[in-house]
């Protein structure tokens, strides 16, 4: 019998992890959410209502066990720019946008999970991804200096409105001034301190000394009620057409946030091992939005700061959110009347902190360094700089897509050899030892076929076909698992061109959807063409047993 002592087996992590966790984040979370309700020209309660949504939904349904969804600051700067150029000065019809542009944008988000579109995480080039961000986190935090001292701007173009700033200087609230200053000082001390919430910290300190010293008195703002009566609202009543902007503005949102989120979910998840599901994770954000735009809410995403928050603070499971959302609940129904105490220089300075850590240049520095993309990240950065919020924003998703359609566009064809005594067939053009198969020329797209590349790339098959002295011809569509409409019409003609000039044809690797659509056309239906699902070997054994047979 074994009569060695045990070896002691590590407990396994519990939900006091979450919970501690939970209690952490939600101190940093509450004054942001308020905060960037300010960014966004929305009644202080949007944020929170966000959170709530955010926090909830996504602890329910989504899978990342790290990420917070919650109001980010870019949607904020986002939908302020996009109701603003909108609805003029009506008050209004600018709330009645904003809820709008939320509501469509969850059920955007909604029908990406439901038609899987969760695959197609790159919606955005990280360079300008990262572009925009500095663009956008530099002019926040302007703004936020403008709104501090009292400056009234009349232009969202930074260039325009950084002189202003500094020409109403002699004006500027000092007191309000000091406030933000002594706000981000603390701030910057409480993130020195492990598990030490310094956005709830500056808020409660903030909160006495506007009382104590009478802050109003020297013309400090109070951010006021915040009337969090969770009733559900009515759907917007708005002419036709501002649907279909909303639906234009949603779409550009869409990618921004998904973008962002997906980039901190997928980030967390590589560093520990996690396994996480875009298209699930599309239906929980959809989900967060439609619930917080039925309730007058803001657009919530993942962002990064708060879901690198989590994961400091310990949190083992999606029930850290659900926690903090719980911590929140107990905070807005006990002291909800004290935050509206709150001065808004803290909440400005809550914010600037937020974005100012971000403001590094380091990030964009790679690319220059890697001499690659700089062009991207300085239009991305200058579009927002220039333009402002909203432009700047379809500007940089403009430059993402063109991004993608030139590259896709741009494919090449390639001409594959045998390597050595292998099954192998690669590219002759990078691996000069590969040799051509006698009688057969075998062509792959570098590239995905579809509408933009389909006609040129084929064409360059038939070129390459009648310039050499071959009985038949493997075209492999391994990069192509489906295929468009302008595809299925450029194959059916390189079939009958193909037939017609007495050659064979054998396709290899033709996946399942692109085999059933193809196996539809007449022109496929000729002897002299192939359907294979084999690799290119197998699909060069066909072509070389028919040229014999």
């Amino acid at each position: 019998m074994n009569t060695e002592p045990a070896t002691p087996v590590a407990a396994p992590p519990t939900r006091t992890q979450d919970l501690l966790a939970g209690l952490s984040i939600a101190g940093l979370l509450l004054p942001e959410a308020v905060a960037y309700s300010s960014i966004a020209a929305l009644p202080p309660q949007a944020g929170v209502i966000a959170l709530f949504a955010g926090l909830v939904c996504y602890g329910l349904f989504g899978t990342s066990r790290f990420a917070i969804v919650s109001a980010t600051s870019s949607s904020a700067a986002v939908l302020a720019a996009a109701t603003s150029s909108l609805a003029a000065d009506d008050p209004a019809l600018r709330l009645s946008l904003a809820f709008g542009l939320v509501l469509v944008t969850g059920v955007f988000f909604l029908l990406a999970g439901l038609f899987k579109l969760g695959g197609v995480t790159s919606f955005i080039a990280k360079p300008v991804l990262r572009g925009f961000a500095f663009g956008l986190a530099l002019t926040i935090i302007l703004k936020q200096l403008a709104s501090v001292v009292g400056v009234h701007l009349t232009d969202n173009n930074l260039i325009r409105f950084l002189p202003q700033l500094l020409e109403q200087l002699p004006q500027w609230n000092w007191p309000a001034a000091m406030v933000a200053g002594v706000a981000l000082l603390l701030l910057w001390v409480c993130a020195r301190m492990p598990r030490v919430p310094g956005g709830l910290v500056v808020v409660v300190l903030g909160i006495a000394a506007g009382q104590y010293l009478n802050l109003q008195a020297h013309g400090v703002a109070l951010i006021g009620m915040i009337d969090l009566r969770l009733e559900l609202g009515h759907l917007p009543v708005l002419p036709f057409a501002d649907w279909l902007r909303l639906g234009e503005l949603a779409f550009a949102l869409v990618m921004i946030l998904y973008a962002e989120s997906y980039g901190s979910i997928s980030s967390f998840a590589l560093k520990h091992g996690d396994r996480v599901s875009s298209n699930r994770d599309l239906l929980a954000l959809g989900a967060a939005n439609l619930v917080s735009g039925l309730f007058h809410g803001m657009p919530a995403g993942a962002g990064y700061s708060a879901t690198s928050a989590n994961e400091a603070a310990g949190a083992y499971s999606r029930l850290a959110g659900i926690f903090a959302a719980l911590v929140i609940l107990v905070i807005v129904l006990t002291v909800l009347p004290y935050v509206a105490l709150t001065p808004e220089p803290v909440l400005a300075a809550v914010v600037i902190y937020a974005l100012g850590r971000g403001l590094s240049l380091q990030p964009l520095g790679r690319y220059f360094i890697w001499r690659r993309d700089r062009l991207l990240v300085v239009c991305a950065v200058a579009a927002v700089l220039v333009l402002g919020v909203l432009d700047g924003l379809l500007v940089s998703v403009a430059i993402s897509v063109m991004l993608m359609l030139r590259q896709m566009s741009s494919a090449d064809l390639q001409v594959l050899g045998r390597l050595g005594n292998s099954h192998d067939f690669v590219d002759r053009l990078h691996h000069p030892d590969a040799v051509a198969v006698p009688g057969v020329l075998i062509v792959r797209p570098s590239e995905a076929l579809f509408f933009a590349n389909a006609e040129r790339i084929l064409g360059a098959a038939l070129r390459l076909m009648r310039q050499s002295p071959v009985d038949a011809v493997v075209l492999s569509l391994e990069e192509s698992p489906d295929l468009d409409g302008t595809s299925i019409e450029a194959l059916a003609g390189f079939f009958a061109q193909v037939r017609g000039e007495g050659k064979r044809l054998v396709l290899a690797r033709v996946r399942h959807d692109a085999r059933e659509v193809l196996q539809g056309l007449p022109e496929a239906l000729a002897p002299q063409v192939l359907l294979s699902g084999l690799s290119v070997d197998g699909a060069v054994q066909l072509a070389l047993e028919a040229s014999t047979s």
